[in-house]
C-alpha cells in the first residue's frame, strides 16, 4: 500500500500539471520555471518511460526552442488564447463535448456527468464561471483530486476499488474523447507547444490505464 500511494502522489502531480497548462496561458514566471532544474528533471524522468519517452522528447524539443526566444511568453499566450478561447476553424476548444461520440450518449452531457461525478464523490473542482464541467483542465483536476482521496484508504480491497474507479474514469471520460482532440490540436496548432502537451496527455493517459488494468 506504502507503494502504490506513494506512486498515485506521483500520477496526481502529473495530472495536475497537465490540467494546469489547459487551465491559463503560462504567465513569465511560470515560464522560467520551465527553464530550472527541477522541471528539466521532471520532464527527463517521464522520457524514462519507454512508452513516453517519444511524446515527452517532443515537448521538450518545442519548449527547448521557445525558451531561446525573447517573446516565448507571448507566443505561448496567443497560441492559448487562438486555440482555446476562440471558435473558429483554427481553434481546438478543449470540451468532451465537441469531440464525445453522440451516438453514445444517454441521458445527460458529458458536462453533467462530470457534475453527478464530482457530487457523488464529495469532490469540489474550482472553475471559472464560463467553463463547463466537460473542460480538459475540470476534468484532469478531478482525477488527479480522485487520485489522491484514494491514498486515504487503508484497506487493500478499499483500494482495488478505487482504482478500478480511476481506470473507468480515463477509459470512459477521457481516452472517449482526448485522442481525437490532440489530432485536431495538432492539425491547427502552428507553435506547437499545446499540441505536444495534447500527444504527451494521450500517451501519458494510455500509460496510466494500462497501469491500473494490467492489460
Amino acid at each position: 500500500m506504502k507503494e502504490i500511494k506513494a506512486f498515485n502522489d506521483k500520477r496526481a502531480e502529473i495530472y495536475w500539471w497537465l490540467s494546469g497548462l489547459f487551465t491559463h496561458e503560462l504567465s513569465t514566471q511560470e515560464l522560467a520555471r520551465y527553464d530550472s532544474p527541477e522541471i528539466h528533471n521532471f520532464l527527463a524522468g517521464l522520457g524514462e518511460n519507454a512508452h513516453l519517452a517519444e511524446s515527452s522528447q517532443k515537448f521538450i524539443s518545442v519548449l527547448d526552442r521557445l525558451l531561446k526566444q525573447q517573446d516565448a511568453q507571448v507566443q505561448i499566450a496567443n497560441s492559448f488564447d487562438h486555440l482555446f478561447s476562440k471558435c473558429d476553424e483554427n481553434s481546438a476548444l478543449p470540451y468532451a463535448s465537441l469531440y464525445f461520440d453522440k451516438s453514445k450518449l444517454v441521458d445527460i452531457s458529458p458536462a453533467q456527468a462530470i457534475a453527478d461525478l464530482m457530487e457523488q464523490n464529495g469532490v469540489h473542482v474550482q472553475k471559472q464561471a464560463d467553463e463547463s464541467y466537460d473542460h480538459l483542465s475540470i476534468e484532469l483536476d478531478f482525477l488527479g483530486h480522485l487520485i489522491i482521496r484514494s491514498n486515504e484508504l487503508e484497506k487493500e480491497p478499499h483500494m482495488e476499488k478505487a482504482l478500478q474507479f480511476q481506470a473507468d474514469y480515463i477509459r470512459n471520460h477521457l481516452l472517449s474523447w482526448v485522442p481525437e482532440f490532440s489530432l485536431h490540436c495538432s492539425s491547427v496548432d502552428k507553435l506547437g507547444f499545446y499540441s505536444s502537451i495534447s500527444v504527451l496527455l494521450v500517451a501519458f493517459l494510455q500509460l496510466d490505464l494500462h497501469y491500473l488494468t494490467g492489460d
